[in-house]
């Protein structure tokens, strides 16, 4: 069971905790849609490296209560409030997809809390000037962003419907995203612990409702509230060349705009072989302690 962790507004996020109980504490931000429950290198992994893994529900994700309105800076807050109930002072970040995006936000922190954030397979904000934000970018996610400009309501009756279908066969999903990426995901999906993985995140996600998914897709087509150019805490961008959920180029504009960040954009990885590089990511995130 999940530790349920009161924010100083007056919200519940479910958070839980694996590997070393006094490793360094990294948190890792899951994807969209997602939850605490995702892909994650093992406890016995995390504890031989000596990291306390630290993982929790998005607002309208799993347990966690709805925060209506949200938007991408606002996980920084949500992020601090955790490590501020179980008593952590600095820490590292890493976010992959959806949860980039959100892991940059905390690298926008004042001074003194984040060490290091890792962005796997990052979105950049909507509004980047110079980006044709759509090119490469596969239709269904096309819609999913173009549907956000119709407001709450449309990306609501979209996606209630989408999660519906999630809830009633989890497993046809996954399933389903193997004809519909390009082959480097296709070898990593064709691993069935990886595909169990996803299965029960997108499940323990979308259990009670869309409405994590539906304040995500809004986020994101929202102004972030930060910018990348104010970011002064060690980054690692890591991109798939052949991605098609977040076309690589989204990765370049911003280790262009972020100083210092160190970009990473391997030719023969698309989005899921963010999946392979966990390990290296949590290694470069502890070294920045």
């Amino acid at each position: 069971m999940p530790k349920l962790i009161r924010t100083p507004d007056g919200r519940n996020l479910a958070v839980e905790s694996r590997g070393h109980p006094l490793g360094r504490p990294v948190f890792l931000l899951h994807g969209t849609p997602g939850s605490r429950l995702g892909p994650a290198p093992r406890s016995t992994v995390l504890y031989r490296m000596g990291v306390r893994l630290l993982t929790f529900d998005r607002p309208g994700y799993g347990d966690s209560d709805r925060w209506p309105g949200r938007r991408v800076v606002h996980a920084a807050q949500d992020v601090v409030a955790i490590a501020d109930a179980l008593g952590i002072g600095e820490f590292a970040v890493v976010g992959r997809s959806g949860g980039a995006p959100h892991a940059l936000s905390c690298a926008a922190l004042p001074a003194g809390r984040v060490v290091g954030t890792v962005a796997l397979v990052p979105l950049a904000p909507r509004d980047a000037d110079g980006l044709d934000w759509f090119e490469g970018m596969t239709e269904d996610n096309v819609r999913a962003y173009t549907i956000a400009a119709g407001g709450p309501e449309a990306v609501t009756a979209v996606f209630e419907e989408r999660a519906d279908e999630i809830r009633a066969d989890p497993r046809a999903t996954v399933s389903a995203m193997h004809a519909m990426v390009p082959g480097p995901d296709r070898k990593v999906l064709s691993d069935a612990a990886i595909r169990a993985l996803l299965v029960r995140n997108f499940a323990e996600g979308l259990r009670c409702s869309a409405d994590g998914w539906v304040d995500d897709i809004l986020a994101f087509a929202a102004p972030w509230a930060f910018r990348p150019e104010d970011i002064r805490t060690p980054v690692l961008l890591w991109h798939g060349a052949q991605d098609v959920f977040a076309p690589a180029p989204h990765a370049r504009w911003l280790a262009s705009r972020i100083p210092g960040a160190r970009l990473e954009v391997p030719r023969d990885a698309a989005h899921f072989g963010a999946l392979a590089v966990f390990t290296r990511a949590l290694c470069w995130a502890v070294d920045r302690f």
